[in-house]
């Protein structure tokens, strides 16, 4: 579930990115009291922080579950001569 919130994040944070510099870079027209091309500065600053964000996200979620467990399968001979298989699972 944690891995649909960053990769959510990651397209909403771009489309943030995108939105802020068309309003930046491409409209010419000015509001009394504000600037398009400060909000359009804002956009793409926090879709950045968004994008980094998600993107942390979505990489723990991609994370293997558990520590770093160690399988060894291996075949034993005793003193007589007969073998027997044994397996081991080391978790840390």
């Amino acid at each position: 579930m944690e891995a649909n919130v960053g990769r959510t994040g990651m397209v909403f944070s771009i489309i943030a990115i995108a939105a802020g510099a068309v309003m930046y870079w491409a409209v010419t027209a000015h509001g009394t009291g504000f600037r398009l091309s400060t909000v359009g500065v804002i956009l793409m600053v926090v879709g950045g922080v968004g994008l980094v964000a998600s993107t942390i996200v979505f990489g723990v979620s991609r994370r293997p579950a558990g520590g770093r467990g160690h399988v060894y399968d291996r075949e034993a001979t005793d003193s007589q001569g007969r073998s027997t298989s044994v397996h081991e699972e080391l978790h840390q």
